[in-house]
């Protein structure tokens, strides 16, 4: 008996073409191949698997478990009636994964996203004809026709890794670990290959486009109070009593197009269920006391609290607009379980969009976020920020590392805020994490560059968090 037409077709509607050729690939054990060429559409695909006997009426496993490969979280919810925990769940059983195999699963992650562009310049060109337009799923599909691939070849996909990211190769190997299927790197290491048909069974998967499968161990933090809790937003433009008031800072510009930010985490925070606050222009005391407002209200009854900051700043502090200097720590303090008992346990998230310092990676021509208009000589950045309390549950997303600046069109607003916006807006109805979303960041942020002297930003997460951190969009 066949599943219900109309719920396929719902489902269906919802999925895009790169969506599609994600499913294909995770069906390619369920369809032949050649009628799988000639699926057009996610409907022709479930057709298919029909014809197969794989969706059946009453057994909806199959259908989770693609949709939760390819991070459709919301499509679970909305027409299948289940949800992220549900499928882990059934998929912690023995021998529940029907839909692939861990290399099919490792090398559907979109960490390849660059392998196309670079083959096209490789040797390998001139035995795979098909590398003029494919995206990697159809490329992974043909170097397998023509044995460059497979569950016992994995010699030019190594090589291959080893030439654009040596990590990528890692981040394989580690997956394949966690999974317990180390024997199939038994080729790479001198032994023989691994056996036909080994499916995933021993942990829960991951959805597709993520290599962490620890992380899919790790419980989620609760997220679903409504609201979901307080997103503070410090929003500062006008530095007029700086200039005025301290003369070092006499050349500090107002921060045109900070509103843009301020505006863009309004929506997405809204759409995620906080109750956004917003104060403007406060001097150095007034975030002061703003903060302990929100320190000492009572947040029993929320999940989460989010607080944004834009401003001036410099290594370890930001500026009020009077020029005065707060310490990140300060604030971040403010939060921990001794001195805001009500978010004990909780997750805490701070993103900050200032400068940390006035040191460039390589020359722009847009403002910046110091305050100043320095050219200093670049230095070492360092790595490790001290901003956040030795306590758990405390996420810092900083725009930049420390002792460099960040940017900011006035136009457009600056380029972490409106990427964090942007990314949480496309990811988090697909469920994944903060800390997946913040790594999209800082692959967005730090391939921009302007048109003189190209200069560049390198974003910066620190955290304490203890579970991974899913913001509801439903």
């Amino acid at each position: 008996m066949e599943l219900p037409r109309g719920q396929l077709l719902a489902v269906s509607d919802e999925l895009d073409e790169a969506e599609l050729a994600a499913l294909k690939f995770l069906s390619r054990e369920h369809v032949p191949r050649r009628k799988l060429e000639d699926v057009r559409s996610p409907h022709d695909l479930f057709e298919a698997l029909q014809e197969k006997g794989v969706l059946e009426a009453g057994n909806l496993a199959f259908l989770r478990e693609l949709l939760y490969r390819i991070g459709r979280i919301d499509l679970l919810v909305a027409h299948l009636g289940s949800s992220r925990e549900q499928v882990e769940k059934e998929l912690r059983a023995p021998g529940q994964s029907a839909v692939l195999t861990p290399w099919y699963f490792l090398l559907s992650n979109k960490n390849f996203e660059d392998f196309p562009s670079f083959l096209r310049g490789e040797t390998v060109r001139a035995q795979t004809a098909f590398l003029t337009t494919q995206t990697m799923l159809n490329i992974l599909t043909e170097m397998e026709k023509k044995g460059l691939l497979g569950k016992d070849n994995l010699s030019m996909l190594k090589s291959l890794c080893e030439k654009i990211n040596i990590s990528l190769w890692n981040r394989i190997e580690d997956g394949l670990n966690l999974l317990g299927q180390e024997e199939m790197l038994t080729t790479e290491r001198g032994s023989t290959g691994c056996p036909e048909g080994h499916l995933m069974s021993s942990v829960a998967p991951n959805p597709l486009g993520s290599f962490n499968d620890s992380s899919q161990l790790l419980e989620a933090y609760k997220m679903t109070s409504r609201p979901c809790g307080v997103c503070l937003i410090l929003n500062n433009h006008n530095f007029a009593k700086a200039r005025e008031g301290v003369l070092e800072h006499r050349h500090m510009k107002d921060r045109n197009g900070t509103d843009v930010d301020a505006a863009a985490l309004r929506n997405i925070f809204s759409k995620l269920h906080f109750r956004v606050e917003e104060y403007r222009d406060l001097t150095a005391e007034e975030i002061r006391k703003t903060v302990n407002i929100f320190q000492s209200e009572d947040h029993e009854d929320k999940d989460c609290f989010v607080c944004c900051i834009l401003s001036h700043g410099k290594k370890g502090i930001i500026y009020g607009v009077d020029g005065q200097e707060v310490p990140i720590r300060e604030l971040t303090t403010s939060f921990t379980a001794q001195n805001c008992s009500s978010l004990a346990g909780k997750p805490k998230v701070f993103f900050i969009q200032a400068c940390q310092g006035d040191a460039f990676h390589k020359g722009v021509t847009i403002e910046t976020d110091a305050g100043e208009q320095d050219s200093s000589v670049e230095r070492d950045a360092r790595f490790q920020l001290d901003c956040i309390p030795a306590e758990a549950d405390f996420l810092l997303g900083m725009a930049t590392l420390q002792d460099y600046v960040s940017y900011r069109s006035p136009r457009e607003g600056t380029w972490y805020i409106q990427a964090l916006c942007q990314h949480l807006e496309y990811s988090c109805p697909r469920g994944e994490d903060v800390l997946t979303i913040l790594t999209a960041v800082n692959q967005e942020v730090s391939r921009k560059t302007c048109e003189r002297d190209a200069k560049k930003q390198m974003p910066q997460p620190s955290f304490t968090l203890r579970k991974r951190l899913i913001f509801p969009v439903n």
